[in-house]
């Protein structure tokens, strides 16, 4: 479906939570006033960060779109480190043009330690070290000095003499068994362990470096696609990069590689780069179904959060089918949207597009955004994760990859139908017109050959329930061009269904 009102502030988050709400516009880090728990990209950690942790909870801004601002349902429809839109909480990526608003939100500030990087504040990671005040020298520092010698000295003495008596009368028959070789290298994990899905995969991811002509940049994570040297990542994670900037992939064993963009697409938060020189013995990572995935199901989140790189954690799958809408707060920011997977593994700024496996070690999901708390926020505050982050399905990243492959350009399935981004129409209402004036349903497109007209309210496609405009534009997505759905509207009161065949719409603009 196509989102014809991209380049509108990202939508209020739709009732279903973690469902993005849109946010009122705020500095690129700003979290969502809303109430509610905003839901932010999961920004790139800007580089220099220190290895303390940085808010994990990606200080994406979500440009929220205002009430009645319409969106193209779907790259189609009117309406890239470390994933949501505002009123309700939005998520952050850890990342595209959604429908015509944009996925990423901008990188987070840099993570604040204590009072600001290494300045000085209370209880803060990076507060100064202040060395304490000498102590007042007194007129008996002598005494105490050779009374603290002469107390060692005996000490020793006493421990000398106790030791031999020890050994000498040593009658309790206690002893202790070492094992024959402790080490690492020779302890065996089995198949299907965390250590051993993990010993497998980290060979395969990349922590990512961009930064823009302008010095300006951040860190994320990627994992390799395939044995030609291209890298599977968010596009929030590389979009600084996009005009002239500088790319640049480490493996785990320091090997560091220069890389260029392939292709990137704002909607979907996801980015290829080509490795540049790549080597000879790179091992793609095995993508699993993630439309097989149950909640319940365990995973393993690999990434960079705040710049700690080939960081490995656990958790499940909390849910699936999450709306999630999110920007990086930009004045030229366009919204992104997914039907997310949710999980509780721990993800922060600089997870962004590292992958998330199943306990076979498949990747399942490429990591992109988190609830932020509201006390944190994603701003300068940068809370850390709480255990709600999201996930493109791999289904859906696998498909735009290799069309960014093969033709560097993002290919959307749409409607043809501008919906509201509110989320209060109880559905993904059709508005009255469209963006700059155009007609809120495109003369011959889908909608229209299926007969919906402006003011229906769509209520479901295929059995998904639809209760706003992003959650619409992120079930589109979900889908490819052609495919065939049956809508459910709603129209005078009155419930209908009718089936329409998805139209298409190349490139994010």
């Amino acid at each position: 479906m196509s989102t014809e009102n991209e380049g509108n502030a990202v939508p209020p988050a739709p009732s279903a939570p973690p469902v993005p709400v849109a946010s009122p516009a705020a500095s690129p880090q700003g979290s969502a006033p809303d109430a509610g728990t905003p839901t932010a990209q999961l920004p790139p950690v800007p580089p220099g960060t220190p290895g303390a942790p940085e808010q994990v909870t990606a200080p994406a801004a979500h440009a929220a779109a205002g009430p009645g601002q319409p969106h193209a349902a779907g790259p189609g429809l009117d309406a890239q480190q470390q994933p949501t839109a505002v009123p309700a909480p939005t998520p952050t990526s850890y990342g595209g043009p959604g429908p015509e608003g944009s996925w990423p939100p901008p990188p987070p500030a840099t993570p604040s330690y204590g009072d600001g990087a290494g300045g000085a504040g209370a209880g803060g990671w990076g507060s100064s070290y202040q060395q304490p005040a000498p102590k007042p020298r007194s007129g008996r520092g002598g005494l105490v000095a050779a009374v603290l010698v002469a107390a060692l000295v005996a000490g020793g003495l006493g421990g000398g003499l106790g030791y031999t008596l020890a050994k000498d009368n040593d009658t309790s028959g206690s002893t202790t068994v070492s094992a024959s070789d402790s080490s690492a290298s020779q302890v065996k994990r089995a198949p299907g362990t965390i250590a051993n899905v993990a010993a497998r995969a980290l060979p395969s991811t990349v922590t990512i470096e961009a930064e823009s002509t302008s010095g300006e940049g951040g860190t994320g994570t990627g994992f390799v696609f395939d044995k030609q040297g291209h890298i599977v990542t968010n596009n929030h994670v590389v979009a600084d990069a996009v005009d002239g900037g500088k790319l640049t992939a480490t493996f785990p064993d320091g090997k560091k590689y220069d890389a260029e963009i392939v292709g990137h697409a704002q909607g979907y938060d996801v980015a290829v780069i080509k490795l540049k020189n790549a080597p000879s013995d790179l091992q793609p990572l095995a993508l699993g179904n993630s439309d097989r995935v149950a909640v319940g199901d365990e995973t393993i989140a690999i990434g960079a959060p705040f710049g700690l790189s080939n960081t490995v954690t656990t958790g499940i799958i909390s849910a699936k089918n999450r709306p999630v809408a999110s920007s990086d707060g930009s004045a030229s920011s366009k919204a992104s949207y997914m039907s997310a997977l949710q999980t509780d593994a721990s993800i922060n700024p600089g997870n962004s597009g590292g992958p998330l496996l199943d306990a076979s070690g498949a990747v399942i999901g490429i990591n992109s955004a988190i609830q932020s708390s509201s006390s944190g926020g994603l701003g300068s505050g940068q809370s850390g994760s709480i255990g709600l982050g999201f996930a493109i399905p791999i289904n859906q990243a696998k498909y735009v990859a290799q069309q960014l492959i093969k033709t560097g350009k993002p290919v959307y399935a749409k409607i043809g139908a501008s919906v509201s981004l509110e989320d209060s129409t109880g559905g993904a209402k059709i508005t009255d017109q469209g963006t700059g004036g155009s007609a809120a349903v495109e003369s011959g497109g889908p909608a229209d050959k299926a007969g919906l007209k402006p003011g229906d309210v769509i209520t479901k496609l295929d059995d998904h329930v639809i209760d706003s405009g992003p959650t619409l534009i992120g079930e589109i997505w979900t889908h490819k061009p052609g495919d065939k759905v049956t809508v459910t509207y709603k129209r005078g009161g009155d419930e209908h269904t009718v089936d329409l065949t998805l139209g298409s719409r190349v490139g994010d603009s």
